[in-house]
């Protein structure tokens, strides 16, 4: 698809590509949560916080470890979304 010059990302390569860089983070940590999390949560996401997840994929890994851990308070904005990727991935360990 294209409009206006630019090419538009379809659903199902915007998922791939979200589900690539949940994957293949800066840190093997960050891997280890968003990777699995995506797996199971992606493709049934509403298209509003597939928006804030696609936000969520640009930020440091450096930030978002902290705030999975509770070390630190997440941005209002991802504050939601960092509590269930939380307990997801509380959840696969077994705590």
């Amino acid at each position: 698809m294209v409009q206006a010059g630019l090419e538009m990302e379809t659903a199902k390569a915007r998922l791939k590509r979200m589900g690539m860089q949940s994957w293949r983070r800066g840190t093997k940590e960050m891997d280890l949560v968003l990777g699995p999390y995506a797996d199971a949560h992606l493709a049934r996401m509403d298209a509003p916080t597939l928006a804030l997840y696609d936000r969520l994929l640009n930020e440091n890994d450096q930030d978002l470890l902290p705030w999975v851990l509770g070390q630190h308070p997440a941005p209002a904005e991802f504050a939601g979304l960092i509590a269930e990727i939380a307990a997801f991935a509380r959840s696969r360990l077994g705590r």
